[in-house]
């Protein structure tokens, strides 16, 4: 006879309740394609529990009304899901010194939970995205650097000697990037050092397809951070399910939302639970 399990969250089993500080799915929103309110009220209603934050990704909120962003980040908060924005302070250096404080208070009054820092697109000396983190974290929010691998060439600090204090020429810029994963450890460290939340791992030439996986700066990277401190970008099933058995049900990943339940789905197999989901109308059978 076939029976139905139903999910729960315990210390003992894959993670706990919400809000989690490890084991986050964070969801992609509107990009792509417009998120109806209707389709998001269906996602939360049936696997909200799963769902721990939304991500306006790839700066689509710029591009919305504010009237519907507010309503959006009013739905999630309602079922304690956070909400962050996508990779789109960099287009505010235009605007001057004083522009990314007014976005800050921008995204704290629609609603959004964690802003997310592009350190690459920024292209800013370290000791200038270390007071964006501040800004963010002094503003009320939470900081969520995002990093490459690859770096500029004229980014990477170069070895010879000087003296201290003595006069440093510029390094022109040049379009040549250069992989450096400890480089992308020490600014990542220097971040959370200044208060940012989770650190935020950029699927490019890292975990974009999983069977070209980078399983040594993956692990680099946890190793030296922390499982806890580290979101990665799951961009497939079969990424999402290489994450799972590398590193457990607690590792953080960012999917789109028609990865949610696959995703819970590992999350619980990998304990040997082989959980299965009777949210809504999906029904699973063991």
């Amino acid at each position: 006879m076939a029976g139905y399990g139903w999910k729960t969250f315990f210390e003992d089993e894959d993670r706990p309740e919400k809000p989690r500080r490890y084991g986050v799915t964070e969801m992609r929103g509107p990009h792509y394609s417009l998120f109806s309110q209707n389709l998001l009220q269906e996602v939360f209603d049936s696997m909200g529990q799963f769902v721990d934050g939304l991500k306006f990704a790839g700066g689509s909120h710029s591009l919305m009304p504010k009237s519907y962003i507010k309503e959006v980040t009013n739905m999630a908060h309602k079922h304690n899901v956070y909400v962050s924005t996508g990779d789109w302070a960099e287009h505010l250096l235009r605007r001057g010194p004083s522009a990314f404080k007014d976005y800050i208070e921008e995204c704290k009054q629609l609603g959004f939970d964690t802003i997310e820092i592009d350190a690459g697109s920024l292209g800013v000396p370290e000791e200038v995205l270390l007071r964006y983190v501040r800004l963010v974290k002094s503003g009320g929010l939470r900081a969520k650097p995002l990093f490459a691998v690859k770096f500029n060439k004229s980014d990477i600090p170069m070895n010879s000697d000087r003296a201290f204090g003595s006069y440093v020429v510029p390094t022109p810029r040049t379009s040549e990037l250069v992989e450096d994963v400890d480089l992308l450890i020490r600014r990542a460290e220097r971040c959370l050092e200044a208060g940012a939340d989770m650190i935020m791992i950029d699927a490019d030439d890292v975990c974009k397809q999983a069977d070209s996986m980078r399983a040594d700066i993956i692990a680099k990277v946890i190793g030296r951070l922390g499982l806890e401190k580290t979101m990665f970008e799951a961009s497939n099933p079969k990424t999402s399910e290489w994450f799972i058995k590398q590193y457990g049900p607690r590792v953080n990943l960012f999917v789109d939302h028609s990865q949610v339940m696959d995703l819970e789905c590992l999350r619980g197999r990998n304990l040997g639970k082989d959980h299965a989901s009777v949210l809504g109308s999906s029904y699973f059978l063991f």
